[in-house]
């Protein structure tokens, strides 16, 4: 198994792939998998979440159809079903990891496109290409009023950006011929709901020729066959190309293509995006241009560096200790394990009986077989990894190369950007409150007491989400909150996790306040050997709550997770025998979402 970076996408298996038809299915096709997939698709164009009677309509699939796919993916964690509607979850992020992380590149270059966007005070975005498409695959914006609202995974059609023109230079007839198929097929580009639709029909090329010359243009117009076609002889001659108000108007953009170093091919694109208030197009390629070719420079030193050092063994050492850190135990509402797959897909059916559709399970458990280290595998590398039987792998994967998420070659496969568009636009963009969120209300639904998640903000711990009850006694808090932290079962858990953070004067709230800093410090260093952390009447008389950390990937306290009630409901000791297994429960499964969910996208806390 090849150690270097994956062959580039923009030309090769990506360009490629995806190309059957409804009138070929393969014969062994998966039935089941497919329609998984479908409603899979369907939630992500609706923006993660639809009702079920609107994926019946959606799909064309019969109800009870829709209802045991649904089913089957909230058994995985991959959907969350919430009365009628079913709700993408950020589980599912998983299967766009496993490409991003066999791709490698956001890895090694992430940093480079950030440190760019820092010093030029504009967004950065990388690129591969998807068929006529582009894809996102890495995205660090600016916070401004107006600012990039692309997401990782969004696709957009290949001839409205400034990335489309260079992956268009590696493309053959046959490329060409399916870009103008679906031309003349979807005038509008309403096959991509990333982008506004054009404004007006498709023109044949003889108005603006995206140049980047200063002339305002309406949204997707100027953007024929004909302009097309010129803008990737110019990127072909230049290495460089623009998007002058394609996609929207007042958007611009410079690219320039990152190659692999063992192919020259075309890894990904580099694209450097501002509005007209801060640049004309010409403007951005006068100005940008020479420090976007040195950032590109040092990516492409990152990757030979990579090509020539290969994995060591250190690395290999850590990817099979995480393979066989996630094989180990399931939990009933969690991903099936890699492997023991057959004993967690048997237990389901046996819970969930004809609900569960076992062979979708185990062919969506094929994507995760790919990974860092796992960029090219062989029928039986995948069934390996799985734990599936040889011949129920070669259909799933059959399948999958069939709906363009697989491409082969010399019976190696490997997966395609397309897996990105299974739930990775919407999901990507989840905040931390909104990923805790569900879990905040099954917490509060078992234990009938009010949930919170919140963040250090200065000395206060700041409230960004919550969960509580109906009843007439109720804690008042709402989101956005602040109350400090010394006081608070949520800041002592936080505050405990950083023993250098300096202690502010500690006024005395009640008579049970704690306002002697070393035993405040003797109490943190008590939470932080416990992992939890109760206050009895500090912050206010008669207020008991019991507080979890929630951590990130790297093990570090971002946030916390608490249960408050009226100091009647239960002493301290039914806190910690009684509600402290429950919140325990909560946050590692918000932990669980948060570290799928943060591993290629920045998830917000705030």
């Amino acid at each position: 198994m090849p150690s270097n970076v994956s062959p580039a996408v923009g030309g090769g298996a990506g360009t490629r792939a995806g190309t059957a038809t409804s009138t070929d299915v393969p014969a062994e096709a998966v039935a089941p998998l497919m329609r998984g997939i479908s409603v899979l698709r369907r939630l992500t164009d609706a923006d993660g979440v639809a009702s079920l009677s609107g994926l019946e309509r959606a799909t064309g699939l019969a109800r009870s159809t829709v209802d045991r796919i649904t089913a089957t993916l909230a058994r995985m964690g991959y959907v969350r079903l919430d009365g009628r509607d079913a709700v993408l979850a950020p589980r599912l992020m998983e299967l766009g990891n496993a490409y991003l992380a066999a791709l490698r590149l956001p890895r090694l270059l992430d940093s480079h496109a950030d440190a760019l966007a820092d010093e030029l005070d504009e967004s950065v975005s990388l690129a591969v290409g998807d068929l006529d498409g582009v894809r996102f695959i890495h995205q660090a914006t600016r916070r401004r009023a107006m600012s990039l609202s692309f997401r990782i995974g969004d696709l957009l059609p290949a001839e409205r950006t400034a990335p489309g023109p260079l992956f268009a230079t590696e493309w053959d007839e046959r490329d060409w011929s399916r870009w103008r198929t679906r031309r003349a097929g979807d005038p509008e580009d309403r096959r991509f709901p990333a982008v506004p639709a054009r404004s007006r029909p498709l023109d044949d090329g003889s108005g603006d020729d995206g140049s980047g010359d200063d002339a305002g243009r309406s949204t997707g117009d100027g953007d024929g066959d004909g302009d097309f076609e010129r803008r990737t002889a110019e990127a072909r001659e230049t290495g460089w190309a623009l998007d002058d108000q394609l996609i929207e108007q007042g958007l611009v953009a410079l690219s320039v293509p990152v190659r692999d170093p063992r192919s020259g091919r075309i890894a990904c694109v580099v694209s450097v995006v501002s509005h007209t208030s801060r640049h004309t197009a010409g403007d951005l390629r006068d100005s940008v241009l020479p420090r976007l070719r040195t950032a590109v420079a040092a990516m492409e030193e990152e990757l030979r560096a990579e090509l020539n050092g290969g994995l060591n063994a250190e690395l290999n050492e850590g990817l099979n200790a995480e393979l066989d850190e996630s094989s180990r135990g399931s939990r009933p509402a969690g991903p099936a394990p890699r492997t023991g797959l057959a004993l967690w897909t048997g237990a389901s059916k046996q819970e969930l009986g004809r609900e569960f559709i076992e062979s979708l399970a185990r062919g969506l458990t094929v994507f995760t077989a790919f990974g860092e280290g796992r960029p090219e595998l062989t029928l039986t590398q995948v069934a390996q990894a799985t734990g599936l039987a040889r011949a129920t792998a070669r259909r799933a994967l059959i399948t999958l190369e069939h709906l363009g998420y697989v491409a082969t070659h010399d019976r190696v496969f490997r997966l395609t950007p397309r897996v990105l568009g299974l739930g990775f636009p919407p999901l990507s963009r989840l905040s931390l409150a909104q990923i805790a969120d569900p879990h905040l209300t099954t917490l509060s639904q078992r234990l009938q007491d009010s949930a919170s998640l919140a963040v250090l903000a200065g000395d206060d711990v700041q409230y960004t989400a919550r969960a509580a009850t109906r009843g007439i006694m109720s804690i008042n808090v709402t989101v956005g909150t602040r109350l400090p932290a010394y006081a608070t079962s949520l800041g002592r858990v936080i505050l405990a996790d950083r023993p250098d953070h300096p202690l502010p004067a500690l006024p005395r709230l009640t008579p049970r306040t704690l306002t002697d800093q070393d035993q405040l410090k003797a109490v943190l260093e008590r939470v932080r050997q416990d992992g939890y952390a109760l206050v009895d009447g500090e912050l206010e008389e008669g207020l008991r709550s019991i507080a979890a950390p929630v951590r990130d990937r790297d093990g570090r306290v971002v946030a916390a997770v608490n249960v408050a009630m009226h100091s009647s409901r239960r002493t301290p000791e039914r806190c910690v025998t009684e509600v402290l297994p429950e919140l325990r429960r909560a946050t590692q499964d918000i932990e669980t979402d948060l570290h799928v969910a943060g591993r290629f996208s920045r998830v917000p806390y705030v």
